[in-house]
Order: structure tokens, then C-alpha cells, then sequence
């Protein structure tokens, strides 16, 4: 299944519009508003995946308790274009000019909500990288539209999730329950062994 791509929040530009970039403007080109000359269409962008790897953060979200034990998972539930219901994690693609740390921010409020309260180290480091083959094999995780690398985070969230956009809800899970077999099976993308190795990788699996 493909890397989940959030519906643009509607006070923003498109994240496809803010990958941008080469056009009149040339690579200087800021996204910023639609006067902008340097948008691409839904044909330069199929033809930008066809031709370059595409850049994603994703966040697999944590409630800890008070030495900083991970407690709980957040899997998000949502609705497909094609009408399924799937498990995923906060995943999007980093914008033009944008930093990992402000994309990161931008999903997690957007799939998770202003209230949730996300908990940024100073210096976010990723878990591991994660690449995205359109043909499945080359690696655990697949994305049929495109070529797509991944900077996956755990992130603690302190506040109260409201999801938004395409997300239905978020339900929190204990790690046994996230690595368990029966989500696995609901998860898109391979995104069932970037769980389990979040999970690993904060010492959260017994």
C-alpha cells in the first residue's frame, strides 16, 4: 500500500504544491502563496516521483510514564481513498524550505491535533530510515507510487489527541498489542516493522 500522504489542512498550501520548486522562480522559489510561479502540477509531481526519491517524516507516538517508560502506543485508524480502513503512524512529506523538526511538528498537530502536546527533543534524531520501493521485496516497507525515504521518530505526546484530516481515530495500545500479529495484518506499507523497531528501540519490548 502506498505512504500515506495527509489531505492538506485547508488554511494551508498542499504538501504537493510545497515540494516545489523548479520553475520560473528557479530553485530560490518560496512557497508561500499561489502567485508563487515555482508550484508543480499533478504532472510534474508524478514526474518527479518517477525520477527522485521523495522525503518523509514519520512519528510513532508514545504516552510515557514518570521515568520515561514507553506505556502506550498511538496507531492512527483511517479511511483510504479506495474506501479501506487501515492502521499507519503520523506520516507526511517534508516541504520545500522546511525543516525536519517544523514537518515533523506540522504532522503531528495535523493527525493528532493542537491539543496533543508533542514532546520534541532539542536535536530530533531519527530511529532509522526507513526507504520506500514501489516494487515489494527490496525492502520491509512499500509504496507503489513511488520511491519514497523516511525519517522515523518516537515521539512522547502529553496532551489529548483529537485526529484530524484522514485520520479517524488514534487508539492507544499497549506495546505488546502495537507489535502483535492481528494489527500487523491492518497495517499499510510495512509500517508493522517500524512499530516493532520504534519500539526496540526505546527498550519498550519485553
Amino acid at each position: 500500500m502506498a505512504v500515506r500522504t495527509p489531505d492538506p489542512d485547508p488554511n494551508e498550501s498542499s504538501d504537493d504544491e510545497d515540494f516545489a520548486a523548479v520553475g520560473a522562480a528557479g530553485f530560490g522559489g518560496v512557497p508561500g502563496g499561489s502567485s508563487n510561479p515555482a508550484w508543480l502540477t499533478d504532472i510534474e509531481l508524478a514526474e518527479i516521483r518517477r525520477r527522485l526519491p521523495m522525503l518523509y517524516v514519520e512519528a510513532v507516538p508514545v504516552r510515557t510514564d514518570g521515568t520515561g517508560a514507553v506505556t502506550q502506543v498511538g496507531i492512527l485508524l483511517r479511511a483510504t481513498p479506495m474506501g479501506e480502513i487501515t492502521r499507519t503512524i503520523v506520516s507526511g512529506r517534508v516541504r520545500y524550505g522546511e525543516t525536519v523538526r517544523d514537518a515533523l511538528f506540522r504532522h503531528l498537530e495535523n493527525d493528532l491535533g493542537p491539543m496533543a502536546f508533542p514532546l520534541l527533543p532539542p536535536s530530533p534524531v531519527p530511529f532509522t530510515v526507513a526507504e520506500y520501493f514501489p516494487i515489494p521485496g527490496v525492502s520491509a516497507y512499500h509504496d507503489d507510487r513511488q520511491h519514497a525515504v523516511s525519517l522515523a521518530f518516537v515521539v512522547p505526546v502529553t496532551g489529548t489527541c483529537e485526529p484530524r484530516q484522514d485520520a479517524l481515530e488514534v487508539t492507544w495500545m499497549s506495546p505488546e498489542e502495537a507489535c502483535s500479529d492481528s494489527l500487523a495484518a491492518e497495517m499499510e506499507g510495512g509500517r508493522s516493522t517500524l512499530v516493532r523497531t520504534a519500539l526496540a528501540s526505546v527498550g519498550a519490548l519485553r
